[in-house]
């Protein structure tokens, strides 16, 4: 019984993984020193782009600076498209928040949202 007790902690901390936990919110300027976390990241929606003849046919919605100085971009991905109805007018001029894992892509800061629940718009 007293190994148990000991792993109890730990069976807790699994069951309940740190995206469930509180996430600190970061600007889009500070997203760059934390690429490969997972974090909640909260800027102005300032430029927004809907590729339609690239490859994989995304979104582009750009925190704080207009394409081509961008400083951190969510995208969304043509196959998840749907998800979100029109993301370059929902969320244009908004100010959002996105939570996910922080990539690199070309030296940009970016989340790849799949799912709605993944922005917020604030109010």
């Amino acid at each position: 019984m007293r190994r148990f007790s000991c792993l109890l902690p730990l069976l807790v901390l699994a069951a309940f993984p740190s995206s469930s936990l509180a996430q600190s919110k970061i600007s889009p300027a500070e997203a760059k020193n934390h690429v490969g976390e997972r974090a909640t990241v909260c800027g102005n929606v300032v430029s927004t782009r809907y590729a339609t003849r690239s490859k994989g046919s995304p979104t582009f919605l750009n925190l704080d600076e207009p394409y081509p100085r961008q400083i951190f971009t969510i995208l969304i991905w043509g196959s998840d498209r749907l998800n979100f109805g029109e993301p370059e007018t929902k969320y244009a001029n908004k100010k959002v928040c996105v939570t996910g894992l922080i990539k690199d892509y070309s030296g940009t800061p970016e989340i790849i949202a799949s799912d709605p629940r993944q922005i917020e718009i604030q109010k």
